[in-house]
């Protein structure tokens, strides 16, 4: 077995002018590094035949035996990509009947709920059912059909752009002999995620650098290091041959940053704490974060067996009225502050009944702040109904929306290492 290279290119000038994110090439890459595909570049391009053809010939030029395409095969003028690739590879473009006919009959579906004349419609879609010679045409999932075209020893795979008529093609595509061909001469690629919080990305690049000092030979694998929404990922890529470097990095990393490691195995911070919740009963108290944490709680399927509610306290009076925070302690100690992070907690287990709370409660910016109390200064008091409690007052850096976003996340980890009775490191 051989390194198999791939390249994406990714077509649509509303992709490159960022209207509409990039979906399917990270979708893609995700999916040819499950089978051994090394994935050298992702380019995105307008909808401009030249730069087509331009990204077309640089992944060839790098030696790319996998090119995959995404989108550009619609009926409108500008769904240039089967001409392009056709130019590409030197075919001319032929019609496919059996194609063409497919399309005609998820079109007439079309023509008779909504009153489009089906012969107008049929001819505008014709040109989607033009294919290079010697390709493989893949049923359309819209009604725009997928294309494998084996060309001078690579295989260029072109798909439609939406994403949810590329992922099930995908499928087929794999199923074509050529690129099953191809992928049968790949080397299985394999990987894992470790996960850490408070810790800055400068500490795990001098880890590496002196477990590379100590003896570990890191260029035989796939190191990436990440700081993605306030956690630091990093992620191990590496074939079998390189299998026991890959567990010596590990073991090494996890024994270097103990506090700071909260997942070997990619397992997320939402999936632990889902976990941890089990039998038991949550309330929350948000001002600055205004119900991000409750959404992130939420959003896994059975978090009603656990969270009991949550309070969105903005304003003064909703902190003393809906939590039974004392105004006078509001006054003496500011709304931002250690004693009423505690008393908002309080206030949320007698509200709910609940068991274990957290509150935050916070300066999000871009005004409000202080010398004493900067923006990005936020409180946050995690606690069991018997009295066990975590509370911090860190600086967040950032805007608004990354003060807010981490503080859920802050509010995230401390309920883990409450109910998990682990040290705290931050």
């Amino acid at each position: 077995m051989t390194e198999v290279r791939a390249g994406i290119v990714v077509t649509g000038t509303e992709v490159l002018t960022g209207r509409i994110a990039d979906r399917n090439g990270p979708w893609i890459s995700e999916r040819l590094a499950e089978l051994g595909v090394e994935v050298a570049h992702i380019l995105v391009v307008g909808d401009r035949p030249e730069d087509l053809e331009a990204a077309l010939r640089f992944m060839a030029g790098e030696g790319m035996d996998l090119i995959v395409t995404s989108g550009g095969l619609g009926p409108t003028a500008d769904d240039l990509t089967a001409e392009v690739v056709a130019s590409f590879v030197g075919r001319e473009l032929i019609l496919d009947e059996e194609v063409e006919e497919k399309i005609a009959a998820i079109l007439r579906g079309f023509a008779r709920r909504f009153n489009f004349d089906p012969e107008a419609v049929r001819e505008a879609n014709r040109k989607q059912a033009m294919i290079p010679v010697g390709s493989i045409a893949l049923d359309p999932v819209g009604t725009a059909p997928g294309i494998v075209v084996p060309a001078d020893g690579r295989v260029v795979v072109v798909l439609p752009g939406p994403p949810r008529e590329l992922q099930p093609m995908w499928p087929a595509a794999l199923s074509a002999e050529p690129v099953r061909e191809l992928l049968e001469r790949a080397t299985p690629l394999h990987g894992y995620t470790l996960r850490m919080f408070g810790i800055p990305e400068s500490e795990i690049a001098k880890s590496l650098r002196e477990m590379e000092s100590a003896g570990i030979a890191l260029p035989e694998v796939e190191i990436t290091t990440c700081l993605r929404r306030g956690e630091i990922e990093i992620d191990v890529r590496y074939r079998d041959e390189a299998s026991d470097i890959a567990e010596d990095v590990r073991t090494a990393l996890a024994a270097r940053h103990e506090r700071h490691l909260f997942s070997l195995d990619g397992e997320t911070i939402d999936t632990q704490v889902a976990s941890l919740l089990e039998g038991h009963r949550l309330g929350l108290a948000e001002s600055c974060s205004g119900g991000l944490l409750a959404a992130r709680i939420t959003d896994l399927p059975g978090a009603s067996d656990y969270m009991a509610g949550g309070v969105v306290s903005y304003s003064n009076e909703a902190k003393t009225g809906l939590l039974g925070v004392d105004p006078a302690l509001i006054e003496a100690k500011g709304a931002v502050s250690p004693e009423v992070a505690e008393a908002m907690a309080l206030g949320a287990l007698g509200r709910f009944g609940a068991d274990v709370a957290v509150s935050i409660t916070g300066i999000a910016g871009p005004d409000g702040g202080s010398e004493r109390k900067p923006v990005g200064y936020v409180c946050f008091n995690a606690r069991l109904a018997d009295g066990t409690a975590i509370a911090r007052d860190p600086v967040i850096p950032g805007g608004r929306a990354d003060i807010r976003e981490r503080s859920a996340l802050v509010g995230m980890h401390l309920l883990r290492i409450l109910l998990s009775g682990e040290e705290a490191p931050l």
